[in-house]
């Protein structure tokens, strides 16, 4: 990939999918494919097991203190406060790997889709009613080793309508979500099919491999995300942006072109395409859709937070400041842009601020090992108490 030009992906740390209601008929994608052209992936590409109940699931469902919890209340609650509630099994959420269910209960962690294929698995053993869902959310961004990655949201609806249900007094649906928003009550909600809880699965395994730079490896995910749902939209992005980090940008063009005859107006490929067609020296149609791009989305993701970054390198504190406080008035969950908003603070001496701006950055923190960072510099700068020494910028 050529120095300067920047991939952004659609991941499903939650979710991000489309919500119709009679889904068009599927994109043509045999043409979309290089296989010849790629290395062997270095493991298995599969979510043929992604919803089997290991036989330490199994044990856990046959435990008679499981079953009590079913009895005391009620199948769906009994077995949401078994699998989450402290003094149980406690299974913790990390944002940094997506799990196949037995995976994830092994590892007694998961992020928000592992947590959702965990439950609907355990559901399902249950004989519970399972229903996917794309909640509707405002977009959230975060970096991932150079990618700029749109992090979106996705639940599940259970009723009790199997062998358990005289377990449950109401047998009404139960709606479960692990990272709900601020104000969930008013989130609209579509339901999704199983096949593309699958493709969303597999996308988030590609975007994984890219952020460790396995770019085979990716290329290989994201092929078995397209053809497990060819109408889920977020997987030829991923594609293309394997492709592009291939440096086979021809093909990445394609991909993006097929993805945009779907969605003409998505500003994740839009921006994917534009760099890629300026590589492929289509510099007229580079600029037209770059014109577009910016009538759609005149500030792109991390906009402000790059130039407070700039601000800051030129000694323009206030500046800084005050574009890091904007870049949050959009993202208000970034953890980056909380750690160096707080940094920021800390140069104009406001130590108090700064020490807020870290305890954000360790709440709204993806992975431990983000949280252990910024805990250690929280840490450091409680030991400086009023003092205004600088803290690593990096």
């Amino acid at each position: 990939m050529k120095q300067g030009l920047r991939a952004i992906l659609a991941i499903c740390l939650c979710i991000l999918a489309t919500g119709c209601a009679t889904a068009p008929p599927p994109l043509a994608t045999a043409d979309l494919f290089d296989d010849a052209n790629v290395r062997p992936a270095t493991e298995p590409v599969t979510a043929r097991d992604l919803f089997v109940v290991s036989p330490a699931m199994q044990a856990y469902l046959d435990n008679p203190a499981f079953k009590r919890q079913l009895r005391n209340n009620g199948v769906i609650m009994g077995m949401m406060d078994a699998l989450y509630t402290k003094g149980e099994l406690k299974l913790d959420y990390a944002a940094d790997t997506t799990r196949p269910a037995a995976e994830t209960f092994a590892a007694r962690k998961g992020n928000c889709l592992s947590l959702v294929i965990m439950t609907a698995a355990f559901a399902q053993a249950l004989n519970l009613d399972v229903i996917f869902q794309d909640v509707v959310v405002d977009q959230q961004w975060s970096r991932s080793a150079g990618l700029y990655v749109s992090n979106t949201h996705v639940n599940l609806s259970l009723s009790n309508t199997g062998t358990n249900a005289a377990y449950d007094v109401n047998p009404t649906r139960t709606v479960i979500d692990f990272i709900p928003p601020a104000d969930a009550e008013r989130q609209r909600a579509y339901p999704i099919r199983r096949a593309t809880i699958v493709a969303m699965y597999l996308n988030n395994r590609a975007g994984e491999a890219l952020a460790q730079q396995r770019f085979d490896d990716a290329y290989w995910w994201a092929r078995a995300a397209v053809q497990a749902d060819p109408g889920f939209m977020t997987a030829y992005n991923t594609l293309g942006v394997a492709y592009q980090k291939r440096g086979n940008y021809l093909m990445a063009e394609r991909v993006y072109k097929r993805a945009l005859t779907r969605t003409p107006e998505d500003t994740i490929v839009m921006h994917n395409l534009v760099q890629v067609l300026k590589v492929n020296n289509k510099l007229e149609e580079s600029g037209a859709l770059a014109a577009r791009l910016a009538s759609i989305e005149p500030f792109p993701p991390y906009h402000f937070f790059e130039q407070g970054i700039n601000a800051l390198t030129a000694g323009q504190t206030n500046v800084a400041k005050a574009m890091f406080a904007r870049e949050l008035r959009r993202a208000p969950y970034n953890h980056e842009f909380h750690y160096w908003l707080a940094l920021t603070h800390l140069k104009l001496g406001d130590a108090r601020a700064a020490r807020n701006g870290l305890t954000a950055a360790i709440t709204h923190s993806p992975t431990p090992d983000d949280s252990r960072r910024y805990s250690a510099k929280l840490d450091y700068l409680k030991s400086l108490a009023a003092s205004a020494s600088p803290l690593p910028l990096r």
